[in-house]
Formats: C-alpha cells, structure tokens, sequence
C-alpha cells in the first residue's frame, strides 16, 4: 500500500503547477469579474499535453491513469484557479472514457486525437430539467433516419457549450416503456454541437464560476451522423458508467486542492494579523478550525485516490468514488467557510480571495451527484440496506 506519490506523479504535479504559477491570483479574479472563458490559460494546459494525461498514447495521450488526471485537476485547483481553472479542462480528462472504452478504432482516430491537443472542446449532455440525478429518467430522444439519428429535447447544467464545438450527448432511442429496464434504451453520442436552427445553447447564470459557462442546451432537429454512436444502441446508460466514477474522483480531487489553498491562505493570515497586541493564530479558537480542516481534507484525499488507484487498476470502485467525492467536498466545503470566518470582514472582500473559493467549492457539493444520493448509494451498495429511491 502506498501513500505517496511515485517521482513521475511528482513531476507531473509541479510541472502543472509551474504552468499555473503564470496565472495568479489576479488573473482569476479577473477571470471571475468579466466572465471570460481562461482561453489562454487552457491553451497553455493543451500545450503541456495534460488534456490527454489519461488518454492512450497511440492517439496522442500520455497513456497514464486516473490518478495522474486527478493530479493534474488538483493542481490546478490548488494554485487559486480553483474551479474556474480546473472545470475549463475537466470534461477533456474524463469526458472520452467511454470513447476510449468502446469506440471502434475509427472513433477513436478520428475523435480523440483533436480533443486532446485542444483543437476540440467538448460539453457533456446528460442532465436534464425534469429528471435531475434520474438519469434513466431522461426524455431526450434520438430516433433514426437512414444514416442519421434526429435528436429532440433539453439539456441543463451543460458545462462550456458556449464555446464547445463537440458533445457527448446521452438520448433515449427506445421508448422507455418498451424496455424491460429504464437502464436500457438510453445510447450515448459523441457528435458536433450544431449553432444552428437545429440547436440553442443558453447561459445560466450563476452564483460562481463565471469563467467557465453553464447552459440549457435545446435540441430540435439536430441530425447525428450514425457513425457518432458509440458502442452499441441501447446500452449508452452503462457506457456513461465508465466515464461518472472518474469524474467523482476528479470532482474530490478539485475540492481537495480548493480546500487547502483556502487553508493556506486562512493560515497565513492568522499569522500575520494582530489584533490586541498579538497574531489571531495564537488563539486556540483560530488554531483548532484551522487544524481540523487539514485534517478533514487530508483523510478525504487518501479515499480519493484511492478510488483511483482502483479504477486504474480496473477493480470496482464505485463506493471509493463517490465516498471520496463526498467526504472532499464537506472537508473543503469546511475549510473554505472557516478560511473565511479567518479572515473577519476581510474574509467577505473580493481582494483576499476566499469568498471566491467558498463560491465555487458549493459545486462540488452538488455536482455531479448530491451528498444525500450519494449517502444513499453506499447504504445500499455497501452496508446492504434496502433501496430507498
């Protein structure tokens, strides 16, 4: 059992953090004032190669694992880029999996290759108003025409479509009342995001993470090549499987980094300011917040990569995922809130940065499973109690 990283995640970890290093804390705040999407900044990723740290080589890809992606999204993260940072790339490093996993060889040469030198940007099209975390639930439809299939329906929480030119779209080609479970009849798509009179991309806004756009995406009409489909009709919902564990693991691993910028600036402060004749770290009440977060944060890293390093090794990992995902978004979730109270007033002003970082952390909270689907999950997966949804 290890508990550290090899000298090659090392190295992959500061050379993300040298590239980050050139995207300061003004750089996001700025990013988080006028809205505008980090283009120069993911360039630079895309240059690095990390888009691809997880993909196969043949194709591009540094044919590496889960867990060196989730040290690439919490490097970021932790460098004060937090999700505004980590979510411009996020969707490259575990978006493709299930093209990975099952696309034929042409799919694969022709998809993945743009995707991981930054020439494609991908959206991932799942969610949906009246379905939420129900996926099986879903109303969007593909039905088939010739060598094409026509997509009707709606998209919420989409992520980058804004600029994206390509999404990985889930729709339902069978009626759901003609499948012997709701699981079946769903097929995942890796298409073009058509601007057209077939698609209207709108924005939400929102209470963080402005960089980085979120959508309702409208279908009516769009035509999907037949040579888009991934995998076999019908059997999408367990394709997509291969791409939500890794996504839980990045997802902690981003709230993990959050957590403990926040913590590192909290600390500094508490060290640096003086109120009645002496630094406030010197209280017991500022000191026991603080140590408890480094706590929290440091055992809800350990359960995240080890759903990673599970994944990796292809063992189940289901349960490691999602607790992972939860217990890092409360730690950091913790962190971000007393690095605020920390910080007194000046915890609530813009310059000092963590009223962001508390901002943009509640995603990991939410997204992209709640605490409470999540809770039921390992009840029922793990300690064998009935299923209560």
């Amino acid at each position: 059992m290890e508990f550290e990283f090899s000298v090659d995640q090392i190295a992959i970890r500061d050379a993300v953090a040298k590239t980050c290093a050139k995207y300061g804390d003004d750089y996001w705040l700025a990013r988080d004032t006028d809205g505008v999407f980090p283009e120069d900044f993911v360039a630079d990723i895309a240059g690095g190669g990390w888009l691809g740290v997880a993909m196969p080589e043949e194709y591009g890809g540094a044919g590496l694992g889960v867990t060196e992606a989730a040290i690439v999204a919490q490097t970021i993260a932790q460098s004060g880029a937090c999700l505004s940072g980590a979510s411009s790339v996020h969707i490259n490093l575990f978006g493709p999996m299930p093209i990975v996993v099952f696309g034929t060889d042409e799919q694969k040469s022709r998809l993945l290759p743009p995707l991981i030198a930054g020439r494609d940007r991908c959206c991932f099209g799942v969610t949906e108003p009246d379905a939420g975390l129900n996926t099986t639930a879903i109303t969007t439809k593909a039905e088939r025409d010739g060598d094409f299939y026509v997509v009707h329906g709606r998209k919420m929480w989409t992520s980058t479509a804004q600029t994206a030119n390509k999404i990985l779209l889930l729709a339902r080609t069978t009626p759901k009342e003609n499948c012997k479970k709701a699981t079946e009849g769903l097929s995942l798509f890796y298409t073009d995001l058509d601007r057209g009179g077939a698609t209207e991309v709108r924005e939400i806004a929102k209470m963080g993470r402005k960089a980085v756009d979120s959508n309702a995406v409208f279908f009516d009409g769009l035509r999907v090549p037949k040579g888009d489909l991934i995998g076999e009709e019908g059997k999408g919902f367990h394709y997509l499987l291969h791409g939500l564990n890794p996504e839980r693991v990045l997802i902690g691993a981003e709230a993990i980094g959050i957590g403990r910028i926040a913590l590192a600036k909290a600390t500094e402060y508490a060290r640096d300011r003086e109120v009645f004749g002496r630094p406030i770290g010197q209280n017991q009440a500022i000191q026991h917040p603080l140590a408890k977060s480094w706590a929290e944060l440091e055992a809800a890293n350990l359960m995240v990569f080890k759903g990673a390093a599970l994944y990796d090794a292809g063992s189940a990992c289901g349960a490691e995922a999602n607790a992972g995902k939860y217990l890092a978004a409360e730690a950091a979730f913790h962190a971000c809130e007393t690095a605020v109270m920390t910080h007194g007033g000046m915890g609530y002003a813009k310059e000092f940065h963590v009223e962001r970082y508390l901002r943009e952390v509640m995603i990991a909270r939410i997204a992209p499973v709640s605490r409470e689907l999540v809770l039921s999950f390992i009840a029922e997966r793990v300690l064998g109690l009935p299923k209560s949804y």
